[in-house]
């Protein structure tokens, strides 16, 4: 099966072209003769989200916390289109060089200070600083130089072309903070959110809840609707999908495929269900035996039937992948023949990467989600005819995230999909990704994702990514045996949510409650 989204392409064109554009608020599109304000909303989740600094968040729990107190110059719609936010429109030069943005006016953070283009400046100055650590600031584009432009403007110059800049600006670390907080107590912002969003923080208990209420002077007439979300965080997939059926929660945003259809057919309750390119890969160091050998590598892609994969760890919700990040999701998947599952192959390229009597391999993977050991089970039983004897290790996430993650030499990773190629590519695969877990450190690959990044011709930014997409699936960095569809679960009484493909945006100001 093979899916494709509906993505617009006006922004990027618009963009890359020098033409200025400007979108409608928020507000005017929403169904105003059917929202009835108020309510608190029970959102259940299943892994703690432990950081509230905005610039340092890295999973999903934390995405959603950063989005709900700060904001950012644009959000990412459920088109994966750049859409006004702190911004309410922007214009290029023609070569996409330097961008202009102007600011809202009458935005103010949480302390009461209002939101001014030195905050702008000092939160991308903060951000792209080597020192801070932000995770996924590598996906902010090739930015040389944030300026304030007068009392309203902001000028964004790249150091090459880069008709992505205002969808990569949707990154959940790219959230505008307060300058004096920057500059004097940065740290602060660990405990004490100081942001512009749609709620507030009030209450946060790590590992049990965190409660959010509306903000009154949020920008966008008459948004929020909710009173207050209490998100809460359950020890496993299972007790959030047992306080969705009996009533305690309203919105689960993310279900495993093992529980979709068992909750989707609840009393009360609605499935939700979208196409993505959400994935889950085997990682592989390149740098170290075995996986140094191309040869190893390639082995491995033979022991992997994808779509007994799709339909043992995604329960049938999902598509086959083909060891590279890109598929029928975004605009520029080029669609290959699935490589076929050959375990004789798999044998006779261990024997001449040197392994006759086939290799022996520890492969671990995090409990969360539940599907990340699924698949590694599943792996190692498909692998042992082709001379694979792998031991699965589980581990809970926090100590994954601590020991594993970015650090290991073989274990399973879980990503969401990105608004862009180039933004997956750069978030994971480049020789200077954020997160270059792989160290494949490919120089054709990189000049390649650089060239696609920097040009503004659509026809050759097929050709490179293209050509991006042949190389993983030739040299196979890692292994990507199946993409994920977002399942979701929501009470018939929650409106207004709208799941996006991208996997880390949740728009829930733009929620409420029927009676």
């Amino acid at each position: 099966m093979t899916f494709t989204l509906d993505r617009r392409s006006f922004l990027r064109t618009a963009a890359a072209s020098g033409a200025l554009v400007t979108l409608p608020g928020l507000a005017s599109i929403a169904r105003a003769q059917d929202i009835q304000p108020g309510g608190t909303l029970r959102l259940a989740l299943n892994i703690t989200p432990s950081v509230l600094n905005p610039m340092l968040v890295r999973l999903n729990s934390e995405y959603l916390l950063a989005e709900l107190l700060y904001s950012g110059l644009t959000m990412l719609g459920a088109d994966m289109t750049a859409q006004p936010d702190l911004a309410t429109e922007w214009s290029a030069n023609d070569d996409a060089t330097e961008w202009h943005f102007t600011l809202r006016q009458g935005a103010t953070f949480s302390n009461g200070a209002p939101v001014t283009t030195a905050d702008v400046v000092a939160s991308f100055t903060k951000l792209l600083d080597p020192a801070t650590a932000a995770p996924g600031s590598r996906n902010l584009g090739p930015i040389s130089e944030v300026v304030a432009d007068g009392e309203t403007g902001v000028i964004f110059r790249t150091s090459t072309p880069y008709a992505d800049l205002p969808v990569a600006l949707t990154y959940p670390t790219a959230k505008i903070l307060p300058a004096s907080v920057i500059e004097n107590d940065f740290d602060s912002l660990g405990t004490t959110p100081v942001g512009s969003g749609p709620f507030r923080l009030k209450e946060f208990v790590a590992d049990d809840r965190a409660v959010v209420e509306k903000n009154p002077d949020y920008y966008i007439e008459g948004q929020p609707y909710l009173d207050e979300i209490v998100v809460r965080t359950f020890p496993d997939a299972a007790g959030a999908a047992a306080a969705m059926l009996a009533g305690e929660v309203d919105l689960l945003t993310e279900v495993q495929p093992t529980d979709y259809k068992r909750i989707a057919d609840g009393k009360g309750v609605t499935g939700m269900r979208t196409p993505s390119g959400r994935f889950l890969d085997v990682v592989m160091d390149c740098t170290v035996e075995p996986f140094n050998n191309p040869k190893v590598r390639e082995a491995l892609s033979y022991c992997v039937d994808r779509q007994a994969m799709v339909d043992m760890v995604a329960e049938g919700f999902g598509t086959p992948g083909n060891d590279t990040p890109v598929n029928a999701a975004y605009k520029y998947y080029a669609d290959a023949p699935l490589k076929a599952y050959d375990p004789e192959k798999s044998k006779a390229l261990l024997a001449e990467a040197g392994y006759p009597d086939g290799i022996q391999i520890e492969l671990v993977a995090s409990v969360k989600p539940d599907y990340r050991a699924a698949m590694a089970v599943v792996l190692r039983e498909m692998a042992k005819p082709g001379g694979w004897d792998i031991t699965v290790q589980t581990m809970d996430h926090p100590t994954y995230l601590d020991q594993v993650w970015k650090k290991g030499k073989f274990y399973v990773g879980y990503y969401n999909m990105q608004p862009t190629e180039g933004a997956i590519f750069n978030l994971l695969f480049t020789s200077d990704a954020s997160w270059n877990e792989t160290r494949w450190n490919n120089a054709e690959f990189d000049k390649l994702v650089a060239e696609a990044d920097a040009t503004t011709d659509t026809d050759k930014r097929a050709e490179l990514y293209a050509k991006t997409q042949e190389l993983m699936r030739t040299d196979i960095p890692a292994l990507v045996p199946c993409f994920f569809d977002l399942l979701g679960a929501r009470g018939d009484h929650v409106q207004g949510y709208e799941q996006s493909p991208r996997g880390a945006t949740f728009a829930l100001h733009k929620v409420w409650l029927s009676k």
